[in-house]
């Protein structure tokens, strides 16, 4: 496939496998993010009701771009829900039992994927690829701040 791209097919690898462990990890905390919005229980229900929405609607509209980058630079976007959780180093969570448990998870999360995006903006970066560099810098922005929001609700 033709990708438009000056990379080398190297290059495109490394960056789309990258790519792929965070579309991996941003899916499973798009999950995790969803099922505490189900679950969640007690006085802080209301306000953490709406904050796991706001999570999960904002990393729902995220794996579309994940997965068209890795179109866009020749490699397959996973094809099965297997392929796409194993490519994830973040794991499901083990089912809080408690609303500021949640929230410790959600914060967990964020800072896990922070750190897969930050790897893999450093490939995209050193193989010269602003597009994946630009989406990352932007996913990243997005994570920093979600951890601290709710990590302020912990402290």
């Amino acid at each position: 496939m033709n990708t438009n791209t000056d990379m080398s097919a190297d290059a495109k690898l490394a960056v789309a496998t990258g790519l792929e462990q965070v579309l991996g990890a941003t899916f499973t905390l798009y999950f995790r993010a969803h099922s505490f919005h189900w679950n969640v229980e007690g006085p802080m229900f209301f306000g953490l009701h709406a904050a796991f929405e706001e999570d999960y609607t904002d990393l729902w509209n995220s794996i579309d771009g994940y997965a068209e980058r890795i179109r866009a630079l020749g490699a397959k976007a996973p094809d099965s829900l297997t392929r796409l959780i194993s490519s994830s180093e973040l794991r499901e969570s083990d089912a809080a039992s408690d609303a500021v448990a949640m929230v410790r998870e959600m914060v967990a999360g964020h800072h896990a994927v922070a750190g897969i995006i930050r790897t893999t903006l450093r490939t995209a970066q050193e193989h010269g690829d602003e597009v994946s560099a630009g989406l990352l810098a932007d996913r990243l922005q997005f994570h920093e701040k979600r951890a601290w929001m709710l990590g302020c609700l912990t402290a």
